[in-house]
């Protein structure tokens, strides 16, 4: 497993520190050489590790560290404090969600990355929370979508909204209408799986969000994809605008599926602010993980 072997090869280095009594300049920079050298092999950026190392030695070279009784361990303290900041900090991933009227939530992304799926996760997460979700069946192209999402959806214990023979803007536009009669708070957009050079579908993405006030685009991102997630990511939010993007498949055993954590913007007054159940970033900072000098926030 990729965090498994990460995992090892920073505890071999952290063992050698270790076996030092005192800790030289030439200690520190050998370690933080293995260091980006396991992050490498982990497919992190090699900007990012070579910076992420760089901020390391820094703090770690300095007088705290040099005159401590445990070095060692003052070196172990700072790389886990760098990697937090790293992945964005602490503060657990929210999604924004109104306390009146409808919340719109429309997932995007590549085919087969997990959106059908993840929608009735949030479905079901919600349910939980005390809300009325609705799933909404925008995928008109993909072979039995909407009869996969009909199957998630009762199994979440949501219900689906169907308009077969209608364009997804104009699905969507009535199942906002179709929400508001019933009393569902949250409406949850499962379009269908697309490629981001594909100028057609990523045009009716923005259709969607100009017939109806989308609150959350999520895009959704197979976590192997390794680091051409970013140029997905990147496309996805210059055509569409995205807030938010969810790792899926974090449990798979490639040095891809290392998962970014990130930071989430204030929520409004009129708002509350749920924990979400995956890895997502939004719009206004992409995580360093993601992208070298911008950040995130992420949802797992």
């Amino acid at each position: 497993m990729a965090f498994e072997s990460l995992t090892d090869r920073l505890a071999g280095v952290f063992k050698k520190l270790r076996g030092h009594g005192k800790l030289s300049e030439a200690d520190i920079k050998a370690a933080m050489r293995e260091v980006r050298m396991a992050l490498l092999e982990a497919d992190v950026n090699y900007k990012v590790a070579k910076d992420f190392c760089a901020k390391v030695s820094e703090r770690a070279m300095g007088q705290e560290v040099m005159e401590s009784l445990t070095p060692a361990q003052q070196v172990v303290k700072i790389v886990n404090e760098e990697l937090v900041a790293l992945m964005g900090g602490e503060e657990a991933p929210r999604l924004v969600i109104k306390n009146k009227g409808q919340t719109i939530i429309m997932l995007c992304g590549l085919q087969g990355n997990g959106k059908t799926t993840h929608a009735a996760k949030l479905a079901k997460y919600y349910i939980k929370q005390g809300r009325r979700p609705m799933l909404v069946a925008c995928d008109i192209y993909r072979p039995a979508a909407i009869d996969q999402l009909q199957v998630v959806g009762k199994q979440a214990g949501a219900p689906v909204f169907t308009l077969p023979g209608e364009k997804p803007p104009a699905i969507a536009k009535r199942a906002l209408a179709h929400a508001k009669d019933y009393g569902n708070d949250i409406i949850i957009l499962d379009t269908a799986g697309r490629l981001q050079i594909d100028e057609v579908l990523m045009q009716e993405l923005v259709q969607i969000k100009e017939a109806v006030p989308v609150d959350e685009t999520l895009l959704v991102v197979d976590a192997m994809a390794g680091q051409d997630a970013v140029n997905v990511a990147k496309t996805f939010n210059e055509t569409v605008g995205i807030d938010g993007i969810i790792l899926t498949k974090t449990d798979g055993d490639t040095a891809a599926a290392q998962p970014s954590r990130c930071c989430l913007s204030p929520a409004s007054p009129s708002s509350s602010r749920v924990p979400a159940k995956s890895w997502m970033t939004s719009k206004s900072s992409i995580p360093p993980a993601w992208q070298a000098g911008s950040s995130a926030w992420a949802m797992c």
